[in-house]
């Protein structure tokens, strides 16, 4: 009798712990660019109204936590401690996919053709980007999309990095600074003939007074939300239908403008496995 009774309880616990873990917080991952600025209020202010609308299609209470750091965002992913992630990088986003710890379902509206652009002064004599060897390239942050997507044309144009302070003839000296806005200054002062960017509003402005486009890359995909491979498919399939139905409802609309995106799309299997082999993930 006393063991049946021991048996019964530890079912008991089992059940309850089970419930509770499916039923508990939704963690919630938000990692921007690391070359924009912004204080952690606003992007957690940013981010409210959508992660209203993911718990209320995962039935869920939602704790946002804002991941910085690339590497920090690696790490957690790696144990899949995120249930969910808004992730700008698609670098970081398309390595946890590739590993099969995470899955895209939904892609944002706006910025599903991220292309960078090598800028260049107007009397730069340069034609194509193997002109550029010998010279000097400034793109943002090492670790930033930007700079990851300058590697892959790199590669593509089979243009090696100078390891070293000098270019040599066979070589590009490339050199980093943290945001897009301050590629400009590199170029108008001498320290670099040729700049990187993916920011359109430095682009536009560069353009509009004179400057010159060398190049651009082929567009990827970046602020993907991707969800832990361990979430369940249905509860997957709620949050991703949630998100792609925001802009067709007032309310929705309402959360968008408030985060400051035009809507969310499904993502494409094709372009994110060509972007994956594209980005050397």
């Amino acid at each position: 009798m006393l063991g049946q009774i021991i048996t019964c309880l530890l079912l008991s616990m089992i059940t309850a712990g089970t419930a509770s873990a499916q039923g508990g917080d939704l963690v919630f991952a938000v990692t921007e660019g690391v070359t924009y600025q912004a204080t952690p209020k606003e992007i957690r202010d940013k981010f409210a109204p959508l992660a209203e609308v993911i718990g209320r299609a995962a039935g869920r209470r939602v704790r946002t936590v804002l991941v910085p750091a690339y590497d920090d965002m690696r790490a957690g992913a790696a144990k899949q401690e995120y249930d969910i992630a808004f992730v700008h990088p698609a670098h970081v986003s398309m390595a946890e996919i590739k590993a099969g710890r995470y899955k895209a379902i939904a892609w944002t509206s706006g910025y599903t053709e991220y292309t960078v652009s090598l800028m260049m002064n107007a009397n730069q004599p340069l034609k194509s980007m193997t002109d550029m060897n010998g010279h000097t390239l400034v793109t943002p942050d090492p670790d930033s999309i930007t700079a990851a997507m300058v590697r892959a044309m790199f590669r593509g144009e089979k243009l090696t990095a100078a390891t070293g302070k000098e270019a040599t003839p066979a070589t590009v000296r490339v050199i980093t600074t943290r945001y897009q806005d301050a590629v400009p200054f590199y170029l108008e002062y001498g320290f670099a003939q040729v700049g990187a960017t993916a920011a359109n509003a430095v682009v536009k402005a560069w353009t509009a007074k004179g400057g010159k486009i060398l190049a651009k890359s082929r567009p990827v995909p970046i602020k993907q939300i991707i969800v832990s491979t361990r979430m369940p498919a249905d509860e997957q399939q709620r949050i991703r239908d949630a998100l792609i139905a925001m802009r067709d409802s007032k309310a929705g609309r309402d959360a968008l403008e408030a985060v400051g995106y035009t809507g969310f799309v499904a993502p494409n299997a094709e372009i994110e496995s060509a972007t994956i082999a594209w980005l050397g993930l």
